[in-house]
């Protein structure tokens, strides 16, 4: 079925940040790309208003020019796989602390790199992109500041080993097909983080329970101690001893008290 630039373009306003565009375009890497970064973090939502045309015409058979066989160096891509990877990286920290770091936060920014690497008609070649970070977050000994390099290493890598795609032509697979792969992706991005994010809030709520208990009993304290002084008082009139001759009888007192008592007096 051939696409529309103006649906593209409604696609685009109404549900850019989300990625429904290149849905519609069948440009599923850079959906999720979109899905997981809310619009390549507002900017990249915004040129792709720019690049729309080519795309539609690109989903509908047309076929771009090819340099050579090495794609030209984009450096919007390369800025791109540093940050996506970066992110990624800082995200795997946050949200797997019980995972080794030497395994986590390399394997995370690898494939935040690897995403932006397969936008559009290229692509990188991932075994070695996946070597370059864990060599350096070796390196640094799997700390959070690794993510930094790691993600140099690995966009350095990806753009070194840059290609474009095959042209073999396949049969797109189908609308549930893509979604659940999508769906699959996103799950595993946001599940951590959704479990890490809850489990603060529950901690947090828990800090204020306390510290709200905390305060009550405070400002109860001058009634606690009055409580506890007008009790200390009764109990010492109730065991004062009465005077003799005014035939005043205790009460709870036992025989040998009140015996003892009539004989004094």
């Amino acid at each position: 079925m051939a696409k529309r630039l103006l649906v593209a373009y409604g696609l685009w306003a109404l549900g850019g940040p989300l990625g429904l565009h290149h849905l519609y375009l069948g440009r599923d890497s850079h959906a999720l790309l979109w899905l997981l970064t809310l619009g390549g973090f507002g900017g990249g939502w915004l040129c792709d208003a720019w690049h729309l045309p080519a795309w539609v015409a690109e989903a509908n058979g047309a076929r771009g020019e090819r340099s050579g066989s090495v794609p030209p160096l984009s450096p919007l891509r390369a800025v791109g796989q540093v940050a996506v990877g970066l992110y990624f990286g800082l995200a795997a920290a946050l949200a797997l602390p019980w995972v080794p770091a030497l395994l986590a936060q390399p394997l995370a920014v690898a494939l935040g790199v690897l995403l932006v690497s397969s936008v559009g008609n290229q692509t990188t070649r991932a075994p070695n992109v996946l070597a370059a970070a864990f060599l350096v977050s070796l390196i640094f000994q799997g700390r959070v500041l690794a993510v930094l390099p790691a993600s140099l290493a690995a966009g350095i890598t990806a753009q070194r080993h840059r290609r474009y795609k095959s042209r073999r032509m396949m049969p797109p697979p189908r609308l549930a097909a893509r979604l659940y792969h999508l769906g699959l992706a996103c799950l595993a991005f946001g599940a951590p983080l959704a479990y890490r994010g809850l489990s603060g809030a529950a901690g947090a709520l828990g800090t204020a329970l306390t510290m709200a208990r905390a305060a009550t009993e405070l400002l109860l304290l001058p009634l606690h101690a009055i409580r506890l002084v007008a009790g200390l008082m009764g109990i010492a009139g109730s065991s004062a001893a009465p005077e003799p001759g005014t035939g005043f009888k205790a009460r709870g007192w036992s025989e040998r008290q009140r015996w003892a008592y009539e004989v004094r007096g």
